[in-house]
């Protein structure tokens, strides 16, 4: 192996390790406890792409069918989902936000953001700065295919 595809497999080893780190230490900053982070993640797409079936939701999240209609059940037992007729198909439903979802949401990604600005604002100038950098970068790899 040559010295470029160790210091690739060392440096993917790194970042994995310190997105994982930093993705739970994120997650960790909640304000609602009673909503599971898989109920989280199916709200958070519901707001991110509008409302839709719940086959289309399970696909976005990579998830069987039969899960993905017992997170929809539990959410809309919270309030936090609502169920109208499709409108152009009769066996289908579709799944939006009520008011009270994208106010939990917004709580979260509020609470998060504030934890991530008090962390940054404990680096240096030269860091955020590259970390700025590093945002667009690990952008352009999530983007990758």
């Amino acid at each position: 192996m040559g010295r470029t595809t160790l210091d690739t497999a060392a440096l993917s080893h790194e970042l994995r390790l310190s997105v994982m780190r930093f993705s739970r230490r994120l997650r960790n900053q909640r304000v609602d406890t009673s909503v599971t982070l898989t109920h989280l993640a199916a709200l958070s797409t519901l707001k991110r792409h509008g409302p839709m079936s719940p086959g289309e939701l399970a696909a976005h999240e990579r998830v069987q069918p039969p899960s993905m209609t017992r997170v929809v059940v539990a959410l809309e037992g919270m309030g936090l989902v609502t169920r109208t007729p499709h409108p152009t198909d009769g066996r289908q439903v579709i799944i939006g936000l009520t008011p009270a979802a994208e106010e939990m949401l917004s709580a979260e990604a509020q609470a998060r953001e504030a934890w991530l600005a008090g962390r940054l604002q404990e680096l240096t100038p030269e860091e955020r700065t590259v970390l700025r950098e590093a945002a667009e970068i690990m952008d352009k790899l999530a983007s990758g295919g």
